[in-house]
């Protein structure tokens, strides 16, 4: 089922994390901050949205990493009915898709939650004060990379380490719907 990230106020501080990825080093969000910021990536490796986007992460997240921002993507769709979301199958995407960022398992849904992450791909920007600068979607074609006119998240990028202003309307993300254990927003 498809779902809209939603709206976070900007300058929300960066909930804190320490999370394992798929082979078992465990990775604290206060190491992963580069010198400019850092993106948080809520993904998976089963949602249509996520995997079309995955080649445009891994390459934006190659030239953020060049400007001083860290990259780090968490799959919180750990659960029985989305086997293609297991750790062991993460594995095998970190080979596959070429990720060179962490790539990390949020088993208890804590920290999806805690962002208040709603779908997958659900992305965020953070400062190096972890400051919230953007919550959208990565650009205005998921579908298609080929359609792309906008770049929102490169733009949102690039601006922070210019430190120029960063758009102030930021369109939502859309993806398909985390996939809850337990609905954590009742």
């Amino acid at each position: 089922m498809a779902a809209q990230s939603i709206d976070i106020p900007l300058k929300t501080k960066m909930p804190a994390f320490e999370l394992p990825d798929a082979f078992g080093r465990m990775h604290r969000s206060a190491d992963l901050v580069g010198k400019a910021g850092i993106l948080v990536a809520f993904t998976c490796n089963h949602c249509p949205y996520a995997v079309a986007v995955w080649p445009r992460l891994v390459k934006l997240a190659s030239f953020a990493k060049k400007s001083g921002i860290n990259v780090v993507a968490i799959n919180p769709n750990i659960h029985p009915d989305y086997p293609d979301d297991d750790p062991k199958v993460m594995k095998e995407k970190v080979e596959d898709w070429k990720i060179e960022f962490p790539y990390l398992v949020d088993e208890s849904q804590k920290i999806a939650a805690a962002y208040r992450a709603q779908c997958t791909p659900d992305l965020y920007l953070f400062n190096k004060d972890g400051e919230l600068v953007y919550h959208g979607r990565f650009d205005d074609n998921w579908k298609d990379e080929s359609r792309v006119t906008k770049e929102e998240l490169k733009e949102a990028v690039v601006n922070l380490v210019e430190n120029k202003p960063i758009a102030g309307r930021q369109f939502q993300s859309i993806g398909c719907s985390i996939k809850w254990r337990v609905y954590p927003y009742d």
